[in-house]
C-alpha cells in the first residue's frame, strides 16, 4: 500500500475503515463516499430519494440505500466503525438514532475530509462566492499540468463528470464550506479565499461572527503554508488587516485582483461570446495571458486565484495558464440545457445577491442585440430570503424579465410570511412574475419567452428541473412565438 492507501482516521483517533454515509447524495458526501470507496474501503449510503448520484456510487462498489432507515446501519458487514452527516441531517434522523444507540462514532462531514486530506500538501479554497468554480479550475489546471490530485468539489467538473477523485499525486484540493463553520476541521497547507460578505446568518447570527469564523480559518493554515486573497473585496482587505496584525506564524500571503493592491494584478477583459480573456501581471512583473473558455468578469478573477495557488505548489505559470484555458465549466454553473429553436436555456446555482448579479452580468454578454434575459429565479432558505429580499430583487432588475418561484426551504422550516413574493415585489427595470407553483413554472416561462432570448434557470434547489421540461414545450411549439 501507499502511505496514501491507509486506513484514514479523524484527528480524535476514529477509525473510517468502514463508514456509512446519512445523505450520500449530496455533493459534500458523495465525495467522500467516493473517495473512501477508491481507496478501497468498505461504504455504505443512504438517501431520501434516488438519484443518479447514488446509482454511480452503486458502481463504484458502495452499498447505498434509499430512505432513511435503523437498518441501513447494516448495509456493511460487521457495521460500520463510524457514520458521517452533513449539517443537513437531523439529530432525529432514525440512522443517527441508531447510532447513538450503538455507541458508533458520529462524524461531521468536514472532519471526515480532513482525515481524508492527512499526508497529502492540501489547498482549501474558501469564500461567500466562486469556490466551486475556483477549486475546479484549479484542479483541471493542476492535472493539465500533468500531475494527480485528490479533489473534493461541491459539483461536478464537466471534463469528468465528477465531484472527487482519490488521486496518485501529493496534492489534495477542497472546496471548504464555511455555511456551518464545519471547515475549522482543516489544516490546509494553503487556502484561497476569494471573498468575504455577509451570509448564512442563521446559523453565524450577525456579520461579525461570520467574518471572524474567516480569521479562525487563516490561523488553521499549516506552518510554512500559504494565503491566496482576492485583495478587490473589501471583507477581504479587512480580513488581511486583522491577519498581518495578528503577530508572527502568519502565512505567506500573495494578493490576487484588478486594483493596484493586487500582487498578481489581472488587466481588462475582453469577451467573445463565451470566451474571456485577460492579461495577468505576476509579481515579478512577467505578463501572460489569461484566456478561458467561460463567460465572466467573476471566472478571470477565479482564474487568477487558482492559476497563483498553482504557482505556489511547483507549476509554472505558463503551464497552469494552459491548464485554465481548458476549463469548461462545472454542473450548474452557467451550464448549457440545450436549444429550442432560437431560444437558449442554461442552469446556474447563484443563491446569494452578488452571486446572481455576477452572473446575470455575465449572461448578458452573450444576449443577442434583438434577445432578452430571462431569469427564473427560486430563492433558497426562508432566512436568506428574509434578510437579502431587498438584495435580490436589485440584482434580478438586472435581467429584462424575472420569474420568481417559491421559497426552496431545504433544511428550515416555513417561516410566516417568507415567500418567494417578498423578492418579486422589490424587482425594479425588469417585466416581473411571481410564479409560486414548481409545477406551473415551465408552461409560464414558455409562454413569455420569445425567439432570441437567454433563459437562465436560477438557485440552490430543484429549480434546477425547469430547463428540461421548458426545452421539450419550446420543442413542441408551445411558446417562443
Amino acid at each position: 500500500m501507499t502511505e496514501f492507501d491507509a486506513v484514514p482516521r479523524t484527528a480524535d483517533g476514529t477509525d473510517l475503515s468502514r463508514v456509512h454515509l446519512v445523505g450520500a447524495g449530496g455533493a459534500g458526501m458523495n465525495a467522500i463516499a467516493r473517495i473512501l470507496a477508491d481507496r478501497g474501503l468498505d461504504v455504505s449510503g443512504s438517501d431520501a430519494k434516488g438519484s443518479h448520484v447514488l446509482t454511480g456510487l452503486s458502481v463504484r462498489g458502495v452499498r447505498t440505500a434509499v430512505g432513511h432507515r435503523a437498518e441501513n446501519l447494516d448495509l456493511i458487514e460487521g457495521g460500520p466503525t463510524a457514520v458521517v452527516v452533513s449539517s443537513a441531517i437531523r439529530p432525529d434522523n432514525p440512522e443517527v438514532v441508531e447510532a447513538r444507540r450503538r455507541g458508533i462514532p458520529i462524524v461531521r462531514r468536514a472532519v471526515a475530509l480532513a482525515a481524508l486530506m492527512t499526508d497529502h500538501r492540501s489547498v482549501c479554497v474558501a469564500g461567500t462566492h466562486g469556490k466551486t468554480s475556483t477549486t475546479s479550475m484549479l484542479t483541471v489546471a493542476l492535472q493539465n499540468a500533468g500531475l494527480d490530485p485528490s479533489f473534493a468539489i461541491g459539483g461536478e467538473l464537466n471534463e469528468s463528470g465528477a465531484g472527487a477523485h482519490h488521486g496518485s499525486g501529493d496534492i489534495f484540493v477542497a472546496e471548504a464550506d464555511e455555511s456551518d463553520g464545519s471547515f475549522l476541521a482543516f489544516t490546509p497547507h494553503g487556502a484561497i479565499v476569494t471573498n468575504l460578505e455577509p451570509d448564512h446568518l442563521d446559523h453565524h447570527g450577525t456579520a461579525e461572527a461570520y467574518a471572524a469564523v474567516f480569521d479562525q480559518f487563516v490561523e488553521r493554515i499549516a506552518p510554512g503554508g500559504f494565503l491566496v486573497a482576492g485583495v478587490d473585496d473589501p471583507g477581504v482587505q479587512a480580513l488581511l488587516e486583522r491577519v498581518r496584525s495578528s503577530g508572527p506564524g502568519q502565512p505567506r500571503i500573495v494578493g490576487y485582483g484588478r486594483g493596484e493592491n493586487a500582487d498578481v494584478r489581472l488587466g481588462p477583459s475582453a469577451v467573445d461570446g463565451h470566451h474571456t480573456a485577460a492579461d495577468l501581471t505576476l509579481p515579478d512583473g512577467t505578463v501572460i495571458r489569461l484566456q478561458l473558455a467561460v463567460p465572466g468578469e467573476h471566472m478571470m478573477l477565479n482564474a487568477a486565484g487558482a492559476l497563483t495557488a498553482g504557482v505556489l505548489l511547483g507549476v509554472d505559470s505558463d503551464t497552469m495558464a494552459q491548464g485554465l484555458a481548458r476549463y469548461t465549466g462545472v454542473r450548474r454553473r452557467f451550464e448549457f440545457k440545450g436549444r429550442a429553436g432560437e431560444v437558449v436555456v442554461y442552469d446556474d446555482y447563484a443563491h446569494h445577491p452578488t452571486e446572481v448579479r455576477a452572473q446575470l452580468q455575465a449572461a448578458r454578454s452573450i444576449v443577442p442585440a434583438d434577445g432578452r434575459l430571462v431569469v427564473v429565479f427560486q430563492p433558497h432558505l426562508y432566512s436568506r430570503t428574509l434578510t437579502f429580499a431587498a438584495e435580490f430583487g436589485a440584482a434580478l432588475g438586472l435581467a429584462d424579465v424575472a420569474v420568481v418561484l417559491d421559497v426552496y426551504g431545504a433544511r428550515e422550516d416555513p417561516q410566516p410570511g417568507v415567500t418567494g413574493a417578498l423578492v418579486a415585489e422589490r424587482i425594479d427595470g425588469a417585466q416581473v412574475v411571481y410564479e409560486p407553483s414548481l409545477g406551473a413554472a415551465p408552461d409560464t416561462v414558455a409562454g413569455l419567452v420569445r425567439p432570441g432570448d437567454v433563459v437562465v434557470t436560477m438557485g440552490a434547489g430543484d429549480v434546477t428541473m425547469l430547463g428540461p421540461r421548458l426545452l421539450d414545450l419550446l420543442t413542441d411549439g408551445s411558446g417562443a412565438g
